[in-house]
């Protein structure tokens, strides 16, 4: 058994090397895919443009504007009325706009209210909530900045503490999940595209003429793509701890453990698209719709499950992608032990026997009498 199935992939080891598609696959899309979103995906927003509107013109009023523009999240943009500034939101060239009425100053005391109006892009939900959360810490400031004498005191003071990630880093945040997404789409692609080239080419059928087993075939044209997975998954670790600086506080023998329980899910994944598809432009279709979706947008990568309706909270329960970014994120950040990830960890396993019964059921159907 032994003998076939390293004879099975070493053959597939030269199909990889024959075939550029294959290699640009293996190699290039885990470097592309690090990077790219790595850099480019951040929660925390800044630079803000902020459309102000001064009817004041007074000094308390310019230590209004400053206090915003000083916080460093937005970036002044002058109108020359408040419908301007409502402009300015309409065209897009800004995406808050600041009103200071003329009054302001005059009832700027202990015994009158002054007010502002603060007009924000709500089509930008992203913009609109850091906003919002931005808008607290300004107002504090200027009122520090307007009555340096006075103190002001609320008879309970919250002060909050972020624990894992004081920072609120998003690279901390997303480069952890993205040994997930990288994975799931190799995975697939991959095995989805090896064995339905065989189904294709007839070729198939002449390997499942020769002595080998069934189960030889399948286990040796997969070991080559589960040696690639593993090299991803420590291409992705070192990316994360050289280049963006992660912590990792976890066992890194039972990340390991489960980044290979999670490789082999999507490679029997990978194994079944193939064997009901048949063919490389379904499987290709099939992979990208089952493999990099989900894993995007449905896993937890970027938005939390938590949050979605129940409907797809439990839908996102069979995406093994989710149980892996939670084990990942909670080794990375929360240096959690085997206890802590043993919900996700044993989810993980149920999945992967799932779909390893039915990939190898369904193989045994089609090739067997």
């Amino acid at each position: 058994m032994k003998g076939s199935v390293w004879a099975v992939a070493v053959k597939e080891v030269f199909q990889i090397v024959r075939d550029p598609f294959t290699m640009a696959v293996a190699i290039v899309m885990p470097i592309v895919m690090v990077l790219f979103f790595g850099f480019a995906i951040e929660f925390n927003m800044d630079k803000i443009p902020l459309a102000i509107f001064d009817g004041s013109k007074t000094t308390e009023s310019r230590v209004l504007m400053d206090s915003f523009v000083s916080s460093r999240y937005f970036i002044p943009v002058s109108v020359y009325s408040p419908s301007h500034a409502i402009d300015t939101l309409d065209g897009g060239r800004s995406k808050t706009a600041l009103i200071i009425k003329p009054e302001f100053a005059r009832d700027l005391t202990p015994y009158r209210q002054a007010k502002v109006q603060i007009l924000i892009d709500g089509a930008d939900n992203s913009s609109a909530a850091s906003v919002v959360g931005y808008l607290a810490g300004v107002q504090q400031l200027a009122m520090a900045r307007l009555f340096p004498e006075m103190t002001f005191r609320t008879p309970v003071e919250i002060h909050s503490r972020f624990l894992f990630n004081p920072e609120l880093n998003s690279q901390w945040f997303v480069v952890p999940g993205l040994a997930a997404v990288i994975i799931a789409v190799l995975s697939i692609l991959l095995t989805a595209l090896t064995v339905a080239r065989e189904w294709e080419n007839g070729s198939m059928e002449l390997l499942l003429g020769t002595p080998v087993r069934p189960f030889d075939i399948i286990l040796g044209k997969l070991l080559p793509y589960a040696v690639m997975g593993v090299v991803s998954i420590v291409f992705v670790f070192m990316m994360s701890k050289l280049v963006f600086n992660v912590p990792f506080r976890g066992s890194f023998i039972l990340y390991m453990l489960s980044a290979l329980i999670f490789l082999c899910t999507y490679l029997a994944q990978g194994l079944l698209i193939s064997v009901l598809t048949r063919s490389q432009q379904l499987s290709m279709q099939f992979a990208m719709l089952s493999g990099l979706l989900p894993s995007m947008l449905l896993s937890g990568f970027i938005f939390p499950t938590e949050h979605m309706p129940p409907f797809f909270y439990y839908f996102t329960m069979i995406l093994p992608a989710r149980w892996f970014i939670e084990i990942s994120r909670q080794l990375f950040l929360q240096g959690s032990g085997f206890m802590q990830i043993l919900p996700s960890f044993g989810m993980l396993c149920l999945l992967l026997l799932v779909l390893l019964g039915i990939a190898t059921k369904k193989f045994k159907k089609d090739v067997e009498p």
